[in-house]
């Protein structure tokens, strides 16, 4: 496997990271921006006790992770902080894997060592990516098997992409936004077609196969989880269903928590119905916007699910941000870098301030939190809506004006301007 110098240095530095005591770790594995009730190291670890001293964990309405993962720590390896940052290396190396594919370069033979060298090092240096893996939030393997999926499906590897996104929608059911351009990955190519869409070229007789086939995986995996859990089915609801139930509202990030905790009760399921629908809305606009380019559309729905998704955390937005790079083609075209990245860091700021204020100090109060979430959500928007603008800007290319000015023969004088328009396409 030919990588660049960056990847085995930085793979190395994120090791060395998880072998020696950092101090301020379990500060990290308590901080609701890095780790939600659904991702938590501590409630993972609460799991394990419990399913050790024969107490089935998801009675107690705290535990929601998937069976898989209970039974992954508790059968195989233990959860060592290793675990988190050989997932960190193995995402990185998709990342790579995908722009090469994208490019048209071979997986085996890279080139371009600069470009690569930053990919690798904007998702293995990216705060909102490596502090969440270092408090050991199960958002690093979700991140890592959406990167994987898109991999496998940018290399024409129909089995092991559909594996990979069935592992991920078990996760986290929200991942299931990626199903329908994953199809298209799978039957077009990942290749770039931003700056010349053309209707979609890809045979979609094979979607309802490909579907079929991913279904099969996905119920393999539910069966699995159900003779793991001793045929009990209580961890759908406290899994699954905590996603688009909401039974926790601990402070994240994200945009749902404080509504719902204002909600009234008679009022709940129905927003809970709106916020649900309203991810889901993306789907076809984007595929279909952007059916010409289905990886990129791909990367717009991350985009939406780390701006709007239930339990936020920085792993989010964060691999947004990360999949940036394998995009170079938009980033002449992006209206408002500078604000976005200032948004983001005024949240990065504002979120760690405010928690402390309200949750240790006791000097404020949800509202401050839920103002740096709103920050947050800004952030998220802006590069999304920047996203797309850029992905549609770029087929239209460079406007430059051509003014020639005319001149009268007999007098000598100017009698006026005439102005061309051309479309210069980069």
């Amino acid at each position: 496997m030919n990588t660049p110098p960056a990847f085995s240095f930085l793979v190395c530095l994120r090791l060395l990271l998880a072998v020696l005591p950092l101090p301020g770790q379990n500060l990290l594995k308590h901080d609701h921006q890095l780790s939600s009730p659904l991702t938590s190291y501590l409630r993972l670890k609460e799991g394990l006790w419990l399913l050790d001293n024969n107490i089935d964990p998801y009675t107690g309405g705290s535990f929601h992770h998937s069976p898989l993962l209970l039974s992954l720590f508790s059968t195989i390896v233990p959860p060592l902080p290793i675990i988190w940052a050989i997932s960190d290396a193995v995402g990185a190396w998709a990342l790579l894997r995908i722009w090469r594919a994208r490019q048209g370069l071979s997986s085996q033979k890279g080139t371009r060592s600069n470009v690569e060298n930053l990919i690798i090092s904007v998702y293995l240096l990216n705060p909102y990516l490596l502090l969440p893996s270092l408090a050991l939030s199960t958002s690093t393997f979700e991140n890592t098997l959406t990167l994987l999926a898109l991999m496998f499906a940018s290399q024409g590897k129909v089995s092991s992409a559909l594996l990979a996104i069935a592992f991920a929608v078990h996760l986290t059911p929200s991942s299931i936004l990626l199903l329908l351009p994953i199809f298209m990955v799978l039957v077009s190519s990942p290749v770039s077609h931003l700056a010349s869409p053309r209707p979609f070229h890809g045979n979609l007789k094979r979607i309802p196969f490909l579907f079929g086939e991913f279904t099969l995986y996905w119920l393999v995996l539910v069966g699995a989880a159900c003779i793991i859990t001793g045929g009990s089915w209580s961890w759908v609801r406290a899994s699954w269903g905590a996603t688009l139930t909401l039974p926790d509202l601990t402070p994240n990030p994200g945009l749902w928590w404080y509504f719902f905790t204002e909600m009234f009760d008679h009022f709940r399921p129905f927003f809970l119905m709106v916020f649900s629908v309203h991810l889901v809305i993306y789907i076809l606009p984007i595929c279909i916007k952007f059916q010409h380019d289905p990886l990129y559309a791909a990367f717009l729905l991350i985009g939406v699910l780390g701006t709007f998704k239930a339990y936020l955390t920085l792993a989010d937005p964060g691999l947004f941000l990360s999949m940036i790079s394998i995009f170079p083609e938009v980033h002449g075209y992006l209206r408002h870098p500078i604000i976005t990245t200032l948004l983001h860091l005024h949240a990065a700021l504002l979120l760690p301030l405010q928690h402390v204020l309200w949750v240790s100090e006791g000097r404020g109060n949800a509202n401050f939190y839920y103002a740096a979430s709103l920050v947050m959500g800004m952030a998220g928007g802006a590069g999304l809506v920047d996203a797309c603008w850029a992905g549609m800007r770029i087929a239209v290319g460079d406007a430059k004006v051509w003014t020639e000015e005319k001149v009268d023969g007999e007098k000598g004088k100017g009698e006026g301007k005439v102005v061309w328009w051309e479309v210069v396409q980069q």
